[in-house]
């Protein structure tokens, strides 16, 4: 079960940022994050008033922190989108969303077997394949778009590692807090960047679309956490890239490259091997 929420939050984070690329294509990215991420809090929110939960001072704490994550994720992710980086930010921003709560998982106990260890390590190649958009030596040498990639793996491999910590009890009331800071925090990341945030356009407001799968990633994953090894969970769904590849290629009629191809075949293995451990 684990590791069928860890597929369902993949791919609704994966449709959600092929939403995010096509919006962003019209419209500012930054009011779409702010559109999309206000979007999500509302439909945690009302998940969380239908399942109810016992909530701790605690898991709000945690909530709280893991919005901070995600909102900084968000932020220097869209910055690098807006720079032209994503070559560079979304391969290294994806492994850091793997990386860091799989570290968090062994510090706490996590004891995967050999057979998922097997997966985790096709895993990581296999994100860094497929989120691989370009092969040019230049944008490879980008010191910004490494740093942009670096902050936003770090917001998002926080979250995902701070959400493995919220009780089991506590329904989906953390996660309605986690957005609303989420959205608070890339509007103070904007303003420190002296970057407009506000939605001014008609088109920005179309990622509120974004807000049920945005809502369905987090809740997915948080449940997979209740059920499954933080370490395994986060590595599957850290492979969303290959959902986003996968929709260009169908709707958009995108090229898949050769490498983005053996990182989808790697991937396909990693979550037979984890599955089966």
């Amino acid at each position: 079960m684990a590791v069928l929420l860890a597929l369902v939050s993949a791919g609704a984070y994966g449709l959600s940022d092929f939403l995010g690329g096509i919006f962003s294509r019209r419209s500012a990215p930054w009011p779409i994050a702010v559109v999309g991420q206000s979007s999500s809090a509302v439909c945690a929110l009302v998940l969380a008033v239908a399942i109810g939960g016992t909530v701790t001072a605690h898991d709000w704490a945690w909530g709280a922190v893991a919005g901070i994550g995600a909102g900084v994720g968000a932020a220097f992710l869209y910055r690098g989108l807006a720079a032209g980086r994503m070559s560079v930010v979304a391969p290294i921003s994806a492994l850091g969303s793997a990386i860091v709560p799989v570290g968090v998982g062994l510090l706490t106990g996590d004891r995967p077997s050999l057979l998922a260890w097997v997966g985790i390590v096709f895993a990581f190649p296999a994100i860094y394949l497929i989120s691989r958009m370009s092969d040019d030596p230049a944008a490879a040498h980008d010191g910004g778009g490494v740093v942009d990639g670096v902050l936003a793996g770090l917001g998002f491999g926080s979250m995902f590692a701070i959400l493995g910590q919220v009780d089991s009890d506590a329904g989906m009331y953390p996660l309605a807090l986690m957005q609303v800071t989420s959205v608070l925090s890339v509007i103070a990341t904007a303003t420190l960047l002296r970057t407009a945030w506000l939605p001014r356009d008609r088109l920005a407001w179309r990622a509120a679309m974004m807000g049920p799968l945005g809502a369905t990633a987090t809740g997915a994953f948080l449940y997979a956490t209740h059920t499954g090894l933080l370490t395994l969970v986060s590595v599957v769904a850290a492979l969303y890239p290959a959902l986003t590849v996968l929709l260009a290629a169908v709707v958009l009629r995108e090229h898949i490259h050769r490498t983005q191809a053996v990182g989808l075949a790697l991937a396909a293995a990693a979550v037979s091997l984890v599955a089966a451990a």
